[in-house]
């Protein structure tokens, strides 16, 4: 008699994650996945529930030949007891039986695949020649992003903005050992620079949009909820904006949903999608900024996935 025990799924912690997927290998996993047939239209909403002191996070997916579920605990106590805020793990299924095939560390899902998205886009939206990177946040995400906007373009210097001094030193050595020609950022920069990333926590617009150069490639994946932004109204309604998905966007994006309450000009026809601008169905302006919103949707961490248990 067979048992659920026969075939139990592998098990991926966070180092096999990193020796399976590389920054330029999520990226092109991405954009793999929004090459083929499917649609982030049809990726299913996440899932909150309240549980225990927290909230758990439910995001499923299905592409192709597979299914799976990232799984995200929010425990705001959690640094209290000497865990991370934030832990997860994702289910990889096949998609014709629903049988677990993985079990993956889901925070480096997380960490990999929110670059990758962005650098899919920025690839596209910056200039050919873009070399100058300014970056908001010292956190994980501002690390991976430099990886990853290293990996699309020859960077020749990298600004960074924080709110502590020692973090942005520490994230500006990390940097250098890239290679990369670092330092602390100056309000100069922000009119200057051909690419900006931001990745922080903010509540508030970060700077005066209205700095910003035409040309220049935005992004902002800080959060996925209505009430946080890093961007202003002005930068919103002068730009060419790209998002994950537009009705995601108009749920989730609290910089374009807030520039919308702002902007009786800005509206939901004038977005444009993440797969329109890998498949070549819109070019980045010239006249104007270009914006990525990203908030997250459950077929990145699906893709990532199964990038990993198919290098194994």
């Amino acid at each position: 008699m067979s048992t659920m025990f026969e075939h139990a799924p592998r098990w991926y912690g966070a180092d096999e994650v990193a020796a399976a997927i590389t920054p330029a290998r999520a990226r092109q996993l991405i954009e793999q996945a929004l090459g083929g047939d499917f649609d982030p239209a049809d990726d299913p909403a996440r899932f909150h529930a309240p549980a225990g002191t927290g909230h758990l996070l439910l995001m499923p997916s299905t592409i192709g030949e597979w299914s799976g579920i990232k799984v995200a605990s929010v425990g705001p106590q959690n640094p209290s007891h000497g865990r991370p805020r934030i832990q997860a793990t994702y289910i990889l299924m096949d998609a014709l039986t629903l049988t677990p095939q993985a079990m993956i560390e889901g925070s480096l899902l997380t960490a990999l695949r929110t670059p990758a998205v962005s650098a899919a886009a920025v690839n596209r939206l910056a200039a050919p020649r873009a070399c100058t990177l300014l970056v908001y946040g010292t956190g994980p995400q501002a690390w991976g992003h430099i990886q990853a906007m290293a990996e699309i373009r020859d960077l020749e210097q990298v600004m960074v903005c924080g709110r502590s001094p020692e973090k942005v030193q520490e994230l500006i050595a990390r940097t250098r050992q890239l290679g990369l020609a670092a330092r602390p950022a100056t309000q100069a920069d922000l009119g200057q620079a051909d690419i900006i990333v931001c990745a922080t926590s903010a509540t508030e617009p970060l700077f005066d949009g209205s700095l910003i150069k035409d040309g220049a490639a935005v992004v902002a994946m800080g959060s996925h909820e209505p009430q946080y932004r890093e961007l202003d109204a002005d930068l919103m309604g002068r730009s060419l904006i790209v998002v994950e998905e537009v009705d995601t966007a108009l749920r989730e994006a609290g910089d374009l949903i807030q520039a919308m309450a702002e902007d009786p000009d800005l509206s939901a026809e004038s977005l444009h999608t993440l797969r329109d601008l890998v498949r070549g169905q819109i070019q980045r302006a010239t006249d104007r900024p270009n914006v990525f919103k990203g908030t997250g949707m459950s077929w990145q961490d699906l893709a990532i996935a199964v990038g990993v248990h198919e290098t194994r």
